[in-house]
């Protein structure tokens, strides 16, 4: 009996020593965080966190349109949310949010013509919006036309495709489209979710950009990336200053070097038509919604070391998706508005 009881001891002793060697080899579990909102900066978004993933950090961005977004951060339901429209100092006050920069890119009108390629079509910012509240009907109109000599335009009407979810694209497009056409203001209207007079609606940036791929004598709008990813061609624009402009990254960043930013009011800023030779006329910024109070000092931290990353070692990325990084100032300001205003229990998250 002695010797079985001597037995069964070893025989404990080497199962705790394996669960103890078990434990310590196991690796750590990733830390994740979830996010939604704007499609328009998804593509980005997306790939960073795929990179990101190796410091054991993962966040998972789903693009839902910035109407969503907002809905979700407002709840709880998300750590983090983007919108490409920014919410007013009253707003961010009533829901105890703040809001950041994320990056910086173009909205551009997307078309599907039968021989034309991106680029070749060129539009006004007049003609553009007489299109989509439903003026301009066929494309080998006299308007088009004349802007276009040497263009093969068909005798076809014009379908119009916009969003059909609450979309901060559409925030910036239609910012875009009342300062071109006076009646827009009072028609369709400047919103996330605009009361179209004309076309036919599809939810998200991907899902425009794939029904005017799939339908002939279409015309949309989406971020940049969204056109170069489908090759979709896009429209050539003329400019504030009379220029035609090409949309890239060269474009974009000529209009965010007009941004004038401030923490005092969420970093509010709005750049659709902006002064240049070289500036692409919609442009637009989006930005990170965050709660002002977090669960943690670690989750808040852990979120902002993301977006500390993002701004430094995610430019790269960035730029090979034609989005324009924030600039190192407005970094340093970004930074020293973390510090003052996102906290866990009173506790700073950042640094």
């Amino acid at each position: 009996m002695k010797k079985l009881g001597k037995l069964w001891m070893s025989a404990l002793l080497a199962l705790a020593a394996v669960t103890v060697l078990a434990v310590f080899a196991a690796p750590a579990m990733a830390a994740t965080y979830t996010a939604s909102g704007a499609t328009f900066p998804a593509p980005l978004y997306q790939k960073w966190a795929s990179d990101y993933a190796s410091t054991g950090t993962q966040i998972n961005y789903t693009g839902v349109g910035s109407g969503a977004g907002q809905a979700a951060i407002k709840a709880g339901t998300v750590d983090f949310a983007g919108s490409d429209q920014p919410l007013t100092k009253g707003q961010l006050t009533a829901a105890g949010l703040v809001q950041f920069p994320g990056t910086i890119g173009g909205v551009v009108p997307i078309v599907n013509i039968s021989g034309v390629g991106s680029g070749k079509l060129r539009l006004t910012g007049p003609v553009l919006a007489k299109i989509f509240i439903g003026d301009i009907t066929m494309w080998n109109s006299k308007q088009i036309k004349a802007l276009n000599p040497g263009v093969s335009l068909p005798a076809s009407a014009i379908t119009v495709v916009h969003r059909s979810d609450s979309s901060g694209t559409s925030w910036i497009f239609t910012n875009y489209l009342g300062l071109m056409l006076p009646e827009w203001r009072g028609g369709p209207g400047i919103s996330t979710a605009p009361a179209w007079t004309a076309g036919v609606g599809a939810k998200g940036s991907d899902g425009v950009a794939a029904l005017v791929k799939a339908t002939p004598n279409s015309i949309g709008y989406v971020e940049y990336a969204y056109a170069k990813q489908n090759a979709i061609p896009w429209v050539q624009l003329k400019n504030r200053t009379g220029k035609w402009v090409q949309p890239n990254l060269v474009t974009f960043a000529a209009a965010a070097s007009q941004a004038v930013w401030s923490s005092r009011n969420g970093f509010y800023t709005l750049l659709v038509n902006q002064k240049g030779a070289k500036a692409w006329p919609i442009t637009g910024a989006t930005w990170i919604l965050m709660k002002k109070n977090q669960k943690s000092q670690a989750d808040g931290n852990a979120i902002l070391k993301f977006f500390n990353w993002a701004y430094t070692s995610g430019k790269a990325d960035a730029t090979s998706l034609a989005y324009v990084s924030i600039p190192k100032p407005v970094v340093a300001m970004i930074k020293a508005f973390w510090m003052k205003n996102i906290t866990a229990n009173g506790t700073p998250c950042w640094p």
